[in-house]
């Protein structure tokens, strides 16, 4: 399984990114997708996961204002953030897996600026 982001950038505190993922290969199995981020000097985090049946999980810090969902069909994930702050600065990763995650994606960077 291969996994591309895409979508970040730079935005003012207050805005709004929508961040894509496009899986290819064999997703047979894949149950969970999920991003995660990592900030500078912090460990990676996750930020939220849903399923192939669209249950879906959030971190604490990103509910009510992160929506994750998920195309099937087309073997993409999406991670719509609003009312952005400084601290959602981080480099976005797409991960996938068939119960826990087993595939990861390269970053793509969210700034925020204050």
């Amino acid at each position: 399984v291969q996994l591309q982001a895409s979508g970040g950038g730079l935005v003012q505190a207050g805005g709004s990114l929508r961040l894509s993922c496009e899986a290819s290969g064999s997703m047979r199995g894949i149950k969970i997708m999920g991003w995660y981020r990592q900030a500078p000097g912090k460990q990676r985090e996750l930020v939220a996961i849903i399923t192939s049946t669209g249950s879906t999980t959030y971190a604490d810090s990103v509910k009510g204002r992160f929506t994750i969902s998920r195309d099937n069909a087309n073997n993409s994930m999406f991670l719509q953030m609003n009312s952005l702050q400084p601290e959602d600065t981080a480099v976005y990763y797409c991960a996938a897996g068939p119960l826990g995650i087993a595939h990861w994606g390269q970053g793509t960077l969210v700034t925020v600026s204050s």
